[in-house]
């Protein structure tokens, strides 16, 4: 070690020889620091530190050893050498643990408290060794040593025990800056490990100190992670549900719309589950569980999937219950829709081109047929591929609609609509597969008309055909990219085609002659 083979001679004054050999080293650590401040650039504010406290070293030992009258004499002299050195060997000793555990063995992770004891020990082996260097018996001094030790161990005991539980928190990799615990009801993430205690910030922006040993001793809960893995952490949000609504579809429909939501911290591997955790007084008790991947999210996350929860019961007309002891109102779509719902309803079916040839009894008897569903922002309304038989009148919102992606962020934007307007026309018309996945962006109310409530009005009224289809066929070529390049007559053409087939396959799924 440099510090031991520093400067040995047991004189008073400072020899040439030691002056020299202390030289050599500096200019050792001096080529070291260097190396290692082009290799870490971080590590160039504490290089430049410690070969300042060399350098600094090293002019005082000069001037010790050049200028005679600056020379002291007797025993003020031994200490004056000793501290000079001891400034020299600490800077350089430090230069060298930096370069073996920041530099070579920085792979390894190695514990900071460990090189912080072993620089430590590094330390006070060499003033051991300058104290016999110097010329003191160490045996003279042994007996002492021990008794004062004794008495400071136990009256250090806490402090020690912080101390050794430090270390083993890091040895054992217990615990990691960075992550997540849960100790005597407090969670929070690690900050800092130190001799003494870890710090652990919450949510709220409170640091919380907790000593070495307590953690030792007791039981931690480290969230989000499994050995050395780090791994998403579990979240349960309850709800409840009337009774008169079977386990299976309340089970069904939420996981469902939560497998749909688009919510940022929400893990999709592995993907949310809904799962039936009681009965009580006031209804049936549901969990839902999913896996956060941001636990300093966690708050606003849950609140993200009870807004969902919430959005995918009423649209289904799924109640919340309430307390038994408080009057209930009668489901509002026990006795049909009311006359304002219709007259709303009738509202947007008349302001939407697909309905324009419908007479005012048609679009009335319609309206009664329509679903009402309400959605909020990342829920995928229809999704490319499926199989329908409804259309989609929206009424308030926006919508975004989407082509064939796996990845949300990078697939394209085909279009977007705002109320009043509508989509899946192919689907309740012709049963075709949905051609586009559809997301809400905002909160959303859409009225679903489903095939069976096209069945009667279709059949007494066949001549509605042609006009939904040309009406269809219409919006198709505006947004055919292709048409762009074809000439005014080759598109008529291609509209008659189209308009044709698309009237042939209407009937053939309404069964009408």
């Amino acid at each position: 070690m440099i510090a031991l083979a520093v400067l040995a001679a047991p004189t008073a004054m400072l020899s040439v020889n030691t002056f020299i050999d202390a030289v050599w080293f500096a200019v050792a650590g001096a080529v070291l620091a260097t190396i290692m401040m082009a290799w870490h650039r971080e590590t160039r504010r504490g290089m430049v530190a410690m070969l300042a406290v060399v350098l600094v070293g090293l002019i005082a030992a000069f001037i010790i050893y050049a200028i005679p009258s600056a020379r002291p004499d007797g025993k003020l002299a031994v200490a004056i050498r000793e501290l000079v050195l001891f400034i020299v060997a600490f800077g350089l000793i430090r230069i060298v643990f930096t370069f073996l555990f920041q530099g070579l063995l920085a792979r390894f992770a190695m514990p900071r408290i460990l090189t912080d004891l072993l620089l430590t020990v590094a330390l006070i082996v060499y003033l051991l060794v300058r104290v016999n260097a110097s010329g003191v018996d160490l045996t003279a001094i042994a007996v002492p040593s021990s008794v004062i030790g004794a008495a400071l161990a136990f009256s250090l005991q806490a402090t020690l025990g912080n101390l050794w539980g430090g270390i083993a928190l890091q040895l054992d990799n217990t615990a990691r800056i960075g992550d997540w615990i849960r100790f005597e009801g407090v969670t929070g993430q690690i900050v800092g490990i130190r001799w003494r205690y870890l710090a652990i910030a919450t949510t709220t922006n409170e640091t919380v100190i907790i000593p070495n040993a307590k953690l030792v001793n007791n039981h931690v809960h480290v969230l989000g992670r499994r050995g050395d893995f780090r791994v998403p952490h579990r979240h349960t949000v309850p709800f409840a549900v009337v009774f008169s609504v079977p386990p299976s579809r309340v089970i069904a429909l939420v996981r469902e719309a939560l497998m749909r939501s688009e919510i940022a911290a929400m893990a999709t591997d592995p993907a949310p589950q809904v799962v039936c955790t009681g009965f009580d007084d006031n209804g049936i008790q549901y969990g839902a569980i999913y896996w956060l991947t941001d636990l300093g999210r966690d708050m606003a996350t849950d609140s993200e999937v009870r807004v969902h929860v919430y959005a995918a019961l009423e649209r289904h007309g799924l109640a919340i219950p309430y307390p038994h002891r408080v009057l209930l109102r009668p489901h509002s779509g026990a006795g049909g829709p009311s006359d304002a719902e219709l007259d709303m309803r009738e509202g947007v079916l008349g302001r939407v081109a697909l309905f324009s040839a419908f007479t005012g009894p048609e679009r009335r008897a319609l309206a009664t047929e329509l679903v009402t569903c309400r959605y909020v922002n990342g829920d995928t309304l229809s999704r490319q591929g499926d199989v329908a038989d409804c259309l989609y009148l929206l009424a308030e919102g926006k919508v975004g609609i989407f082509g064939a992606s796996g990845d949300s962020e990078l697939r394209p934007r085909l279009a977007t609509l705002t109320a009043p307007d509508y989509f899946g026309e192919m689907g309740v018309l012709t049963g075709q597969p949905r051609t586009a996945t559809v997301v809400a962006e905002g909160d959303v109310v859409c009225y679903r008309l489903d095939k069976p409530g096209f069945d009667a009005i279709l059949k007494a009224r066949p001549a509605l055909i042609d006009a939904l289809s040309a009406v269809i066929t219409e919006r198709q070529a505006a947004n055919d990219k292709t048409l762009a390049t074809l000439s005014a007559e080759a598109r008529a053409r291609q509209n008659n085609t189209k308009a044709a087939e698309l009237v042939r396959r209407i009937r053939l799924f309404f069964d009408v002659n």
